[in-house]
């Protein structure tokens, strides 16, 4: 048996605070489950509305980019995108949401409003192409920030949930028996030791009269 199982007003204390600790746990553990699922909803809404822009604008860029190749000739198109720099002012910050580290993703858009090449020998549909795809970094830069929200989000909801029935199922019932078990053994000690008293008097007044 548990040293603290033993029938004792100490552990019976033990028990109790014990118990109302793991209740605060529990409904602090609830309260951060929800505000991360609202917070993952949120994130899951904007993946969507992302994905959906994300489809479109990569379709009109590829139909600009199939234009290019035919107005000016793949080779030239090639030759023109060797000039297009490789991104590289990409950063990453965090914000926290209930102890999770959410990503923030940052970067020099300015570029995308000067292209690379000259437009002496382009056409407008390598304009546009060129325009279409920076717009599909930046989405996509988003969507993958959004994403990696999201997956971290629902990783902290699991184990919020894990703790929460841990604390639910396991540990608050068997401290709920714990209480109640030390309760009723101690007002049993009580209820005999009042009645030894009461027999010990009667016992003496019987004496004393004789």
């Amino acid at each position: 048996m548990e040293q603290s199982a033993f029938p004792t007003k100490g552990n019976l204390i033990l028990a109790k605070n014990t118990l109302q600790l793991s209740r605060q746990g529990y409904d602090l553990l609830d309260r951060k489950r929800n505000v991360l699922i609202k917070e993952i909803m949120e994130l899951n809404e904007k993946a969507k509305d992302l994905q959906a822009s994300i489809d479109r604008v990569f379709t009109e860029a590829y139909a600009a980019l199939q234009k290019a190749n035919i107005d000016m000739g793949i080779g030239n198109v090639e030759r023109f995108s060797y000039g297009v720099p490789q991104e590289g002012t990409i950063r990453l910050r965090a914000r926290s949401v209930m102890g999770v580290e959410i990503p923030i993703v940052s970067y020099d858009n300015s570029t995308r409003r000067k292209p690379s090449f000259g437009f002496l020998n382009t056409t407008t549909a390598m304009d546009e192409a060129y325009s279409k795809f920076n717009e599909v970094k930046d989405l996509t830069i988003t969507l993958a920030m959004i994403e990696n929200s999201a997956y971290r989000l629902a990783m902290a909801i699991r184990q919020t949930q894990k703790r929460a029935n841990a604390l639910k199922n396991i540990t608050i019932p068997r401290y709920e028996s714990l209480v109640k078990k030390i309760q009723e053994t101690l007002e049993e000690r009580d209820r005999d030791e009042f009645t030894r008293r009461k027999v010990i008097k009667r016992d003496k007044e019987a004496i004393n009269s004789l």
